[in-house]
């Protein structure tokens, strides 16, 4: 495995609860463990089975949003506009205010409303529309509004 992949995995683990990740392949033996005191890294101990693998190695997890996503409050279907309409309740690139809807849940016939964990700009739907999602699955990654400039 390259190193490029193992930092994007980190970055994909340092948003979840898991402390650690170990794989098991015909080449080699990685494991993922989470350094403690900086808990947005990972440590990397790769293992090869023989005395001579290298040590722990720092991998940054510098590409996890600023901002905690808006998630799924259940079991349901991902979905980015009405079904009775075409356009997207918060396209990439819209600026939200906490609490608004940026997406929806089907659950069935129902429709619940995904809302904005607080005010930023939505940068990506990080799934599918139509997907199926579970509870605390991240849907919408939002950044950080940019402050209003100063009039001169």
């Amino acid at each position: 495995m390259m190193i490029a992949e193992l930092q994007q995995l980190a970055a994909s683990l340092a948003g979840t609860d898991i402390g650690l990740l170990e794989l098991r392949t015909p080449h080699g033996h990685v494991r993922l463990r989470r350094d403690g005191a900086a808990p947005e890294n990972y440590l990397l101990e790769e293992l090869q089975g023989h005395a001579g693998a290298p040590g722990p190695l720092s991998v940054a997890t510098s590409t996890v949003p600023a901002m905690p996503p808006a998630v799924a409050s259940s079991v349901g279907v991902f979905l980015h506009h009405h079904p009775l309409r075409g356009t997207p309740l918060a396209p990439p690139g819209t600026g939200v205010q906490a609490g608004q809807t940026v997406g929806l849940l089907q659950i069935g016939a129902l429709l619940l409303p995904v809302a904005a964990p607080q005010a930023g700009v939505v940068a990506s739907m990080l799934q599918a529309h139509g997907s199926l999602v579970g509870y605390g699955t991240a849907l919408v990654e939002l950044h950080p509004s940019m402050p209003p400039a100063a009039d001169a």
